[in-house]
C-alpha cells in the first residue's frame, strides 16, 4: 500500500462568491505576480464534512465542533427534572473537561437578579457561561460518553465525580477529526494529528473581482406614488477554474481510526466530496454549482508535492480548461522526467474528453 493519496483538481466555478473575506469580497492571492481568485482551505473542509455526502457515507463517524456543549448539557439535565443551580453546576464541569469555560461579568450577574428580565435574556445569559471560549471537536465516543454521564447524574442526584469526568479518547472513529485533525490546548495529549493537507484552490488564470449593483421592487408599492426600487444593494463576485491539491496519510489515517473498512470509508467520502461539493458561500444568490471538471489521483510513498507551480504563469486564451489540462500534465509530465516517478500509480478522470470515471479514482486511492 502507498502511503500517500495525492488528488489534484480542476473545478470551474461561474459568476460566484464561494468565500468572503472580512468585508463580504471573495478571497483572492497574488501568484506569479498576478491577482487570483482563492477559497480557503478552511471553507472547503467545512463544506466537505457537513455535506450530505460525509453524512450518508460515514454515518456515526462524524464528529461535532461546537463551543456550545456545555448549553447542549445543560438543557439535556434540566430535560430530566435536575435543578437549575445543579444543572448549571454540572454543565460546567463537564463542559470544562473540553476548554475553559467562560465567566459572567458582576454586570451580567446583577442582570440575572432582575425580576423584570425577559426569559430570552435571561437564558443567553445561563447559557453564557457554559460555554468554551475555543471551538472543540467533539468525537461520537466523547458525545456518547456525555450523553451516559448526563443519564447517571439525573438517575442519582449527585453531581460528577473526578474519575467520571475522564471524558476525552485519544482513540476515536470520527472520520472528520482523523482527517483534519483537532487541537485541545489545555490536554494537548489528546490531539489528533491531521492526516489530509488541504490546499486553499486557487484560479489558474488572473482574476478581477466585479462589483454587481442590485435592486429590489416593493410588491406594494404603486409606481404612481414611488417609481424608486424598495431595496438598493451591492455584491461582489467573480468566476475562475479552480486548481486545487489534496494530500492523505493513508498510514496516518489508519493508525488513528484502525479500522481498514472504515479508512476506505472515509477516503472514498473525501474524494467524492472534493469532486462534486462547493462550499456554501452565496449559493441562493449565484447558485454556483460545480464539479471537478478534470482529476488526477496518485498513489505512493514518494515525497508528495503539489503541482500549482503548472499555473504560476496564468491561463490565458478561450480555451482555458483544455490549456490548463495541457499545462498541468506537460509539468507533471517534466517534473517526473527530472526527479523520477512522483507516484507508484494514477488515474485520471477528464469531464473534458469523456475519459475515466470518480468511480475509478475512488478505486485507485482506496486499493
Amino acid at each position: 500500500m502507498g502511503r500517500f493519496v495525492q488528488l489534484h483538481l480542476l473545478t470551474s466555478y461561474p459568476p460566484a462568491n464561494l468565500n468572503r473575506d472580512d468585508l463580504g469580497r471573495p478571497k483572492t492571492a497574488v501568484m506569479g505576480g498576478a491577482p487570483r481568485l482563492r477559497v480557503s482551505s478552511q471553507s472547503l473542509k467545512r463544506a466537505w464534512r457537513t455535506s450530505e455526502v460525509f453524512e450518508n457515507a460515514l454515518k456515526g463517524h462524524v464528529g461535532t465542533r461546537t463551543k456550545s456543549m456545555g448549553v447542549k448539557i445543560y438543557n439535556s439535565l434540566r430535560q430530566k427534572d435536575v435543578a437549575e443551580k445543579k444543572a448549571l453546576e454540572w454543565a460546567k464541569a463537564i463542559a470544562g473537561v473540553f476548554g475553559k469555560t467562560k465567566t459572567l461579568s458582576k454586570g451580567d450577574e446583577e442582570k440575572l437578579k432582575d425580576p423584570a428580565l425577559t426569559e430570552q435574556l435571561r437564558a443567553d445569559l445561563i447559557n453564557k457561561p457554559l460555554e468554551i471560549e475555543q471551538l472543540a471537536h467533539f468525537g461520537p465516543e466523547e458525545e456518547a460518553a456525555i450523553a451516559a454521564l448526563v443519564d447517571t447524574l439525573a438517575a442519582r442526584g449527585d453531581g460528577p465525580q473526578e474519575e467520571e469526568l475522564k471524558l476525552l479518547r485519544a482513540k476515536h472513529t470520527a472520520a472528520d477529526i482523523a482527517l483534519f485533525g483537532r487541537m485541545l490546548a489545555s490536554s494537548p495529549e489528546f490531539n489528533t494529528e491531521a492526516a489530509a493537507q488541504v490546499a486553499h484552490a486557487i484560479s489558474v488564470h488572473k482574476v478581477a473581482v466585479e462589483d454587481d449593483f442590485f435592486t429590489a421592487v416593493d410588491d406594494l408599492n404603486k409606481e404612481s406614488d414611488d417609481t424608486g426600487a424598495g431595496h438598493l444593494g451591492e455584491t461582489e463576485f467573480a468566476s475562475a477554474l479552480f486548481y486545487q491539491y489534496i494530500c492523505i496519510d493513508k498510514a496516518l489515517l489508519t493508525e488513528t481510526l484502525q479500522e481498514p473498512e472504515l479508512v476506505q470509508k472515509t477516503i472514498q467520502a473525501l474524494i467524492e466530496a472534493a469532486a462534486t461539493v462547493a462550499p456554501t458561500g452565496k449559493q441562493n444568490s449565484f447558485a454556483s454549482r460545480a464539479r471537478a471538471s478534470y482529476v488526477l489521483c496518485e498513489t505512493g510513498s514518494q515525497q508528495p508535492r503539489s503541482l500549482s507551480v503548472a499555473f504560476l504563469q496564468p491561463i490565458t486564451g478561450t480555451n482555458m480548461l483544455s490549456d490548463a489540462i495541457a499545462q498541468f500534465e506537460d509539468t507533471r509530465a517534466k517534473m517526473d522526467a527530472v526527479y523520477g516517478a512522483c507516484a507508484d500509480a494514477c488515474e485520471i478522470m477528464n469531464a473534458l474528453t469523456g475519459t475515466g470515471s470518480l468511480r475509478n479514482v475512488i478505486a485507485t486511492a482506496v486499493e
